[in-house]
């Protein structure tokens, strides 16, 4: 039973820590022919506009989105789905404020 608990505690502990991290991660999934991408921020008490960015493996942003953060939410997500998409390393880029976070993935 203790050890239940402490790895509960465990999980619990590590969510918190991760949703403090303010990052942007894709993955894909080809059986769904989607990919999905999140930005995770840390929450906040007000409504919070976030600009989002698809960056094709030629650096044209295919997509541009503003997106509202809604009060003490610590994520947001975008998809879209592989079919059509360029071959190639995408960028997914999300500007907050005056920050940037993105991440790359493989179109294969």
């Amino acid at each position: 039973m203790k050890l239940r608990y402490l790895f509960l505690l465990c999980i619990v502990f590590l969510s918190f820590v991760k949703a403090q991290d303010e990052n942007a991660d894709c993955i894909i999934l080809e059986d769904e022919n989607s990919i999905i991408c999140k930005y995770t921020h840390e929450r906040v008490s007000e409504d919070k506009n976030i600009t989002i960015q698809w960056i094709e493996p030629d650096n044209r942003i295919s997509r541009e989105r503003e997106m509202k953060i809604p009060a003490f939410h610590g994520s947001v997500y975008d998809y879209r789905y592989i079919n059509g998409r360029a071959k190639g390393e995408w960028t997914f880029k999300v500007i907050d404020e005056q920050k940037e976070y993105t991440t790359t993935f493989v179109i294969e």
